[in-house]
This record gives structure tokens, C-alpha cells and sequence, in this order.
């Protein structure tokens, strides 16, 4: 194990730290470094042995969740504009250039950050370093361009009012923080604002949020970090991007954010109705988070959880039945999602409550704990397989924590859990106040 296990936002600029090495019978079959450069880009690479392929992926510390009312929808309207052309690519040169190589190239938005990303053979990676670093340092973002991206965009966010998914999981947030937040209003922007924001007003942002301090470079397979370093230097050099000094944005806190009970529902003319029942979860850095994701697989992350036997196999009430958990910052979401005919929706709420209430009350069994140690196990290190996931756990970890854990770190976490640890979370978040949000026919 290397040094400078902690993220890069206290590392002093101009160096270089490995932050793990994992060896197998004295040979090294990964290395992650981290170099922070004096203009406050972090670059992440993870060298892994016995793989032809690389991965790069350009993480953004803005999202969603930092644009005003006026701006609602910029992050993502932005996202697609980057695609559309530098003074040296067009958009079609853009999208040619990785397909012409077999590549796959994408980019999305969340609430806290934004990501583009991209993956090919390891000899096409100074391409697409190249590419990302012309698009993230150089959009032209023309008027053109924005009225002809607004059009798609309305149309994505009319695809998306038509998926009950995408609308149960929007009615939730707005609930949960309050339709006017910036954590309750959906990523994607509505018809109002996109129709509303101007050229200038995108630009803006770009210019505001597009800077060195605030990204993270990662990049993971058959590669060498110094020749990374040398090629992100060059890609990114446009615009006066790497010019000046500064320190890298440290990774998002602030004060816990409540979250408020309540319904809400919207009518759709589905055959089904969409249920999600959920609750305060716990925050991004809190320790107990690996014991919850044992309670959370216990409960209804597994075709073997509770939720899954008694709503679906035993009782025949739905087709589709799950729980899941998610953290952002300084605030966090448990909730339970159900799909069912209308007139099964009283039972399997009844259903539900009862089995919540049960967890809450008497913890999950011994036999639970190992399944959902084994279940979080696998999931873990099956997803870890290639390139693209490797770099996308290293990138997110350093842009949005504090510390980066090695694999065996975060496998040794969740052996730990106790049933006494899934016991007290589960107590806790288990009998917190819900939420009910129900989509489907009148």
C-alpha cells in the first residue's frame, strides 16, 4: 500500500502519489496514482495487468443540483452541446473519430457531477484522451447548436414524463427536499426552463464550472501514468485551460438536509400502478452505510430478500419488487419500489410496512447477514472486471469522497458487520417517518 490514500483536494499541486498497489505472487496486478497538477486537475490512473483495453472518463464537480431556478436543466443541456463541436472537430468528427476505432464514447449528468466517458484499446487511448480534452477545453457552443439541442432535449424530457420509472422516482426528490430545491427538481429540466435558457446564459456556466480545479481525469487499464499525464497535458491544453494556480475543489459537505415526509402521486393511463415507499437514509460518508447495504439486501436487494419471497414469490402481488439506497452529500434516500395491478396496491403496501416494521424491530437473521455480506461481495468485485468500471470507481471516488478505499479495504468493511450493527442502523432508518409516491391510473 502506497501513500496519499486521502483525495486530492489536500495534495500538494505538481505531485505524485500512488495510492494503491496490489501485488500477486510479487508480481503487480494493479497500481492506482494520482497526480495533481499545479492548475488543480486531477488525474487517476489505475495500471492493471492482463487487459488490452483502456478506459478514460472526465468527472465534472457540477451537476444538477448547482444551477439556479433560471438554470434548471444546464447541466445536462450542456452536456450535449459539448459534443457538438471545437474549433478543430466538427460534431461529426467528434463521433466518427472513436467509432472509426470501435470506441465507446458517452457522457451523462447526475445531481453532483457530470461525466464523459469513453473506452478502446489501449493503443487508441491518446485519441480518445484527445477528443475528450478538445471537447471538455474548446466547445464552440454556437446559437445553432443550442436551438438545434433544445429541440432534442424537450423530446428527452417528454420520453421520460411517459416512463412511470423516471416519474416515481422524480415525484420522490420533489417530495423528499421540495419541488423549488435544487435537489428536488429532476436533472433533466422541464419544458419551462429549457425553452428558457439562452445561449450566453450556457455559456456562462461552461465558463463558471468547466475548470481545472473542479475535474478529475480518470483512466484505468493497460496503461502506463506518467504517459497519461503527459498525453491529459496536452489534450487539455486548449483555451489556456492548465494556465494559473489553483488548489482542486474539495469534495462536496454541508449541513444534514431534512427530508419530509408525505404523499404525492400523479395519475398516468397505465394497466399498473408504480409504488415507491421510502424514507431518510443515511448521508454519503457515513460509516454505518456498509452495514445498511446488508439490511438493504436483506430486505429487498435480492431475488432471495424478504420483500422479493413474500410480495412476489408467496403472494403473487407484483411482478417487480425491490429496495434501494442512495446518498448524496449530505442527505440520502431508502426507499422500496413495487409495480402491481391497482387493486393489489393496498395489500402490498400492507405487505411491505409489515415486513419494514419486522426488520426495524428485530434485526435481519444470521443467515441474512451472510447472504447479504456474499451478495454485496460478489457484487463488488464482478463489477470490477473491466476497464470502464475500474475507472469509473476511482474517478467518483476522488472526486466526491474523501478517501479512496482499495478493494480489500472495502471488503474488510463489510465483513466486519455485525447483526448488532444491521440491528441499530436498521432500528433507525427502518421507523423514520415515510414517504409515498404512487403512480398509475386514476
Amino acid at each position: 500500500m502506497g501513500v496519499g490514500r486521502s483525495s486530492g483536494y489536500n495534495q500538494e499541486p505538481g505531485t505524485t502519489v500512488t495510492l494503491e498497489q496490489t501485488e500477486v505472487n510479487g508480481a503487480v496486478t494493479s497500481l492506482v496514482r494520482r497526480t495533481v497538477h499545479p492548475s488543480g486537475l486531477r488525474i487517476v490512473t489505475e495500471q492493471m495487468a492482463g487487459v488490452r483495453s483502456a478506459a478514460v472518463g472526465v468527472f465534472i464537480g457540477v451537476g444538477s443540483r448547482d444551477e439556479t431556478a433560471r438554470q434548471h436543466g444546464c447541466s445536462h443541456f450542456l452536456e450535449h452541446l459539448l459534443f457538438k463541436g471545437t474549433p478543430s472537430r466538427t460534431a461529426l468528427e467528434i463521433s466518427s473519430s472513436l467509432d472509426r476505432v470501435g470506441g465507446e464514447f458517452n457522457a451523462y449528468t447526475a445531481k453532483e457531477y457530470t461525466c464523459f466517458h469513453a473506452r478502446v484499446l489501449d493503443v487508441d487511448l491518446p485519441l480518445a484522451i484527445d477528443v475528450v480534452g478538445d471537447m471538455l477545453t474548446s466547445s464552440l457552443i454556437t446559437a445553432e447548436d443550442v436551438e438545434a439541442e433544445r429541440d432534442v432535449i424537450l423530446d428527452e424530457i417528454a420520453m421520460h414524463d411517459d416512463d412511470p420509472d423516471d416519474v416515481i422516482h422524480n415525484l420522490v426528490a420533489e417530495q423528499a427536499w421540495g419541488a423549488e430545491t435544487p435537489l428536488g427538481r429532476g436533472i433533466a429540466g422541464t419544458e419551462a426552463s429549457i425553452s428558457g435558457l439562452t445561449r450566453d446564459e450556457i455559456d456562462d456556466f461552461y465558463q463558471e464550472h468547466y475548470v481545472a480545479p473542479r475535474m478529475v481525469v480518470s483512466v484505468a487499464g493497460n496503461v502506463d501514468h506518467d504517459e497519461v499525464v503527459a498525453m491529459v497535458e496536452k489534450a487539455f491544453s486548449g483555451q489556456g485551460f492548465l494556465q494559473g494556480s489553483a488548489a482542486p475543489v474539495p469534495p462536496r459537505e454541508g449541513s444534514p438536509l431534512e427530508v419530509v415526509a408525505g404523499e404525492i402521486s400523479t395519475e398516468r393511463p397505465l394497466e399498473q400502478v408504480n409504488v415507491i415507499l421510502a424514507r431518510e437514509g443515511l448521508q454519503r460518508g457515513d460509516d454505518r452505510r456498509f452495514a445498511f447495504e446488508v439490511v438493504n439486501t436483506a430486505v429487498g436487494g435480492a431475488t432471495s430478500s424478504r420483500l422479493f419471497q413474500e410480495v412476489r414469490e408467496h403472494r403473487g402481488l407484483a411482478y417487480s419488487v425491490y429496495s434501494y439506497a442512495y446518498s448524496h452529500a449530505e442527505t440520502g434516500l431508502f426507499g422500496v419500489q413495487v409495480g402491481c395491478l391497482p387493486a393489489k396496491l393496498d395489500e402490498v403496501l400492507e405487505v411491505v410496512r409489515s415486513e419494514l416494521a419486522a426488520v426495524a424491530r428485530d434485526g435481519i437473521t444470521a443467515e441474512e447477514l451472510e447472504l447479504g455480506k456474499g451478495q454485496l461481495r460478489g457484487g463488488l468485485v464482478l463489477g470490477l472486471e473491466d476497464s470502464a468500471s475500474r475507472m469509473s470507481r476511482i474517478g467518483r471516488a476522488e472526486l466526491v469522497h474523501r478517501e479512496l478505499y482499495s478493494i480489500d479495504e472495502v471488503l474488510a468493511r463489510i465483513d466486519a458487520v455485525t447483526l448488532e450493527d444491521c440491528r441499530e442502523v436498521a432500528a433507525e432508518i427502518l421507523t423514520r417517518p415515510e414517504i409515498l409516491a404512487v403512480v398509475g391510473p386514476a
